[in-house]
């Protein structure tokens, strides 16, 4: 497709945009990066109206789940959030760590933050921040956050590894991080793997769902659970631009699925600890050589 730097700049370019969209058409498109389906009105996007510390300005539909649900925020707990957006998990986060906590939130789209701090102004938050920053080297000191969010945001960055492995720099000894992204089962047809516009869409940019938690292994965390997981249904309207009728039908009927999933991960050397999960949405994450298995 195109070079590492290419793409972020893509992202970079798109979400500048999108910043400025319609909440609407985001939610009715693939991430706000293609055109609105006229068939589904909510494609990725959960419902975060019912939970505390909810601000309408802030939330941009362009989530694919609820990370800060199940993230076991406590008082006074320092919370970082990856892709912050217009501020809507960090607001959420806010509410769950109190006034005796704090909420960084980090996000390489200057229009985004600009946003953010606007909303954080209006609300009179003085304990959240927004700092501008790509996610794969954060400006954040080593062993500084309890807990780090993160909503379909990883899947836009070219280098997944480092992001993670950045985030077990960050986390503090005992930390944990509960991240929703989108992840593969199959091969994407080559015609969505290779557009730019389904790069920003956060589905070509998505990688193997085995590959996504053997990375989370690798960097050393330990507990890595899948707190939920769902299907992630592309509308014809939209597929119909990137595949002929062949092959929206061959790619419909195949073994490729497209899912949402909401990833728990402890950094070593705290207190144990387990998820507090619906046990109905808890599946464990293992994988070979694991030591979980």
């Amino acid at each position: 497709m195109s070079t590492s730097e290419e793409l972020k700049q893509i992202v970079k370019e798109k979400y500048a945009e999108i910043a400025l969209q319609e909440v609407g058409l985001n939610a009715a498109s693939c991430c706000g990066a293609t055109d609105a389906s006229k068939e589904v009105y909510n494609i990725m996007t959960d419902d975060y109206s019912e939970l505390d510390g909810y601000s309408p300005d802030a939330d941009l539909a362009l989530g694919c789940g609820l990370p800060t649900q199940f993230a076991q925020i406590n008082k006074g707990d320092t919370v970082i959030d990856l892709g912050s957006g217009a501020g809507n998990d960090c607001f959420v986060a806010r509410h769950e760590t109190g006034e005796s906590g704090k909420v960084i939130g980090i996000d390489f789209t200057e229009p985004m933050i600009e946003k953010a701090r606007i909303n954080a102004d209006k609300l009179g938050f003085n304990n959240v921040e927004f700092r501008y920053g790509d996610i794969e080297n954060m400006p954040v000191s080593d062993s500084h956050a309890d807990v780090i969010v993160s909503n379909c945001v990883l899947n836009l960055v070219p280098d997944k590894k480092s992001v993670i492995d950045d985030i077990f720099r960050v986390l503090k000894p005992g930390g944990h991080f509960s991240i929703s992204d989108i992840v593969l089962v199959g091969d994407l047809p080559t015609t969505l793997q290779q557009d730019a516009e389904m790069y920003a869409g956060c589905v070509s940019g998505a990688i193997q769902k085995d590959d996504y938690l053997g990375f989370i292994h690798e960097a050393g965390f330990r507990h890595v659970t899948i707190q939920k997981e769902k299907p992630i249904v592309i509308p014809d309207d939209i597929l119909s631009k990137y595949l002929d009728r062949k092959g929206m039908e061959e790619f419909k009927s195949g073994t490729t699925g497209i899912f949402s999933v909401t990833v728990y991960a402890e950094k070593p050397g705290g207190k144990p600890k387990k998820p507090k999960v619906r046990l109905s949405e808890l599946q464990e994450a293992c994988t070979p050589g694991s030591g979980c298995c």
